[in-house]
């Protein structure tokens, strides 16, 4: 049930990567949270890194525009064992925040602590009960795939609550 001063708010949720980045969109506010789209956008290993980097954020752009978020939030990075893959994330996490910051979005961002611990209670809880989470809060039937694009939807409900703790916090 909406209150009285709390607005509708459409979040773009992003778990970043680098050959998959997932994206969630949900709309709402306070407890009551839809889902609108969720999907991956994929970069081809045929290309070189800095096309693929440039793929990364003619997509975003895309759905920044066909999906008009209000606002929007990103996984921080966590720990990688492969260095390598982890440069390379940070750098598509970059052209990710200057893409959210260009189409002038505020950008919430959360570890995936506070992201498990925000959809579950349990901030070591498993990916499985993550996604079980996430489906019900939004009433999706199937399982979401990929799960990137699963997590991207719990990145967003995490938003989602931090404006319900603002909105109660301004009270």
């Amino acid at each position: 049930m909406k209150k009285s001063g709390q607005k509708k708010q459409r979040i773009l949720g992003i778990d970043p990567g680098f050959g998959r980045i997932g994206f969630g969109i949900i709309e709402g506010s306070g407890r009551d949270w839809k889902p609108v789209a969720h999907g991956c956008i994929e970069t081809s290993s045929k290309k070189g890194f800095i096309e693929r980097l440039e793929d990364v954020h003619t997509v975003l752009k895309y759905i920044i525009k066909k999906y008009h978020p209000t606002h929007s939030a990103v996984e921080e990075l966590f720990f990688y064992k492969n260095v390598k893959t982890a440069i390379d994330v940070g750098q598509a996490r970059g052209v990710i925040l200057l893409t959210l910051r260009e189409a002038g979005l505020p950008i919430s961002e959360y570890t995936p602590l506070q992201i498990k611990q925000s959809i579950t209670g349990y901030g070591r809880a498993e990916k499985g009960q993550l996604h079980r989470m996430v489906r019900m809060m939004l009433g999706i039937k199937k399982a979401i795939t990929p799960d990137d694009a699963a997590d991207a939807l719990a990145i967003a409900l995490t938003c989602g609550a931090s404006f319900k703790m603002e909105y109660m916090g301004s009270k």
